[in-house]
This record gives structure tokens, C-alpha cells and sequence, in this order.
């Protein structure tokens, strides 16, 4: 049975914490950030974590069990 890959784009994007948790960045917050207010762009650059719909997913992405 060959060793399952670990997505590329995913490993680079999120974050395990110490608890087990999936850290994630939001989006948004690279350009075009004239037209966005600045307290749009205050809370878009805090980190969060991943919503429970989605850490299956993500687990599958970054291949833990």
C-alpha cells in the first residue's frame, strides 16, 4: 500500500494547534485593500479556526487520521 500525499497548497495554509485544533488564515487580506475598511482589515488579519464542517476535509487534505 503506497504512503498517502499530503496536499501542497494545504500543508502551507493551516496549522495544527497543541489541542488537536486546525488554525486557519482568513482570506482577502492580500490585495485590493484600498476599498476595504480598516476595521475589515483589522479583523481579517487575526487567525481562526477551521469550522467543524470542514476539519474532515482539511484532515483528509493534510492525510492525518
Amino acid at each position: 500500500m503506497p504512503k498517502t500525499k499530503t496536499n501542497s497548497g494545504a500543508k502551507k495554509r493551516f496549522v495544527l494547534t497543541g489541542s488537536g485544533k486546525i488554525k486557519r488564515q482568513h482570506a482577502f487580506h492580500s490585495h485590493i485593500l484600498t476599498k476595504k475598511t480598516k476595521k475589515q482589515k483589522r479583523n481579517l488579519c487575526y487567525s481562526t479556526l477551521v469550522d467543524t464542517t470542514n476539519v474532515a476535509q482539511v484532515k483528509q487534505l493534510l492525510a492525518l487520521k
